[in-house]
């Protein structure tokens, strides 16, 4: 009995331990990745978002950037505002629960809710239409935008994006194990924190393989954020949902009628872009798929210009993007990093199961 008793007391003390290194943790992280923005409440949650007033003479419309899983505003903002700001009214978020955005009570819990709440938010900065950008499960709140609020909607930019069912609809485990109830949230608040900083740099490796991750990328677009227990449980949340999703959404696609463009790279190791990307292709009238060769999940860090050439030709410009594509492989022909420690997506192994 006192070895029963021995035993469940080093495990109380071994959780509390890591719920204490999670606190501090998560402390260190909010104070190294402060908030940008600005803040307001749409439907019981505070979303933080920066907002870039336009030009008097703009000379592309509004653009929204949707940010992907694991991810929040800085990871769009810091490689294509430079690009974009003083041609465009520019507007970037944290999606719900993510970054410095809270949840709400129960309503952000898919894409349909999130693009909702994207309206919204449009609507309290005056902003009437926009060309709306996706990154991976961005661009499934970016499908739900388009059919949905098709009237504020001009054209839509789909980056590496996660949209369509994929054969068994498998995601990470630590997804599925977070969304329990209990145990879920037992493992949020006592090992997503240190577990993810162990592996941190090498996700993202991978997440950009074959392509160089940018220096100090993960501080500087304050990837840690997701690390902490609530936004763990968002991510995951969201991840292993988008199998739902997608199965009820992607037969209504073809009620999407806005300009499109679809930006993919073949060694993609974090979604099937031949499911996704084709699939939009063939769903939306009119899609244009560029596919970009030795280009990994981050076209909008690796392939910025021909992200904003995207953006021009969902404005209507008259844009080579294939042209650009080209140049943009002359640039990473050579790029071969995570090589022997990202292996290739095959199916059926899991969905998003990098990040």
């Amino acid at each position: 009995m006192n070895l029963l008793y021995a035993a469940f007391a080093f495990l109380l003390a071994l959780v509390f331990g890591f719920v204490g290194i999670t606190r501090v943790g998560s402390w260190l992280i909010e104070r190294r990745n402060p908030a940008v923005g600005e803040f307001v409440d749409i439907d019981g949650a505070r979303i933080h978002y920066v907002h870039v007033p336009g030009p008097a003479k703009a000379d592309l419309p509004p653009v929204v950037f949707i940010h992907g899983a694991s991810a929040n505003l800085m990871d769009q903002m810091l490689p294509l505002r430079p690009l974009l700001e003083g041609r465009a009214e520019l507007l970037f978020f944290d999606r719900p629960g993510f970054g410095w955005s809270g949840r709400g009570p129960g309503n952000n819990e898919d894409p349909w809710s999130q693009a909702d709440t994207v309206a919204a938010l449009m609507d309290h900065l005056g902003m009437k239409q926009a060309i709306i950008v996706g990154h991976s499960f961005g661009g499934a709140v970016t499908t739900a935008f388009g059919r949905e609020h098709a009237d504020k909607t001009l054209g839509l930019v789909f980056l590496a994006p996660a949209t369509h069912p994929w054969p068994g609809g498998a995601t990470a485990w630590y997804y599925d194990l977070t969304t329990i109830p209990v145990i879920g949230r037992l493992f949020s608040e006592t090992l997503s924190y240190p577990a993810g900083m162990l592996r941190i740099a090498d996700a993202t490796t991978c997440v950009f393989s074959p392509n160089k991750v940018p220096d100090n990328y993960v501080a500087e677009a304050s990837i840690p954020l997701v690390l902490r227990p609530s936004a763990f449980r968002a991510n995951a949340s969201d991840v292993a949902g988008l199998y739902r999703y997608a199965l009820g959404a992607a037969p209504r696609y073809a009620e999407i009628k806005a300009p499109t463009v679809v930006i993919s790279g073949d060694r993609d190791k974090v979604v099937y872009a031949h499911i996704h990307s084709v699939g939009l292709e063939r769903n939306i009238a009119g899609a244009e798929l560029v596919w970009v060769r030795n280009l990994g999940h981050k076209p909008d860090w690796i392939a910025s210009d021909l992200v904003v050439g995207a953006i021009e030709k969902a404005a209507g410009r008259s844009v080579d993007l294939e042209a650009m594509a080209r140049a943009v492989e002359a640039r990473i022909a050579g790029d071969a990093y995570g090589a022997g420690k990202c292996a290739d997506l095959k199916e059926p192994e899991a969905e998003l199961a990098p990040t």
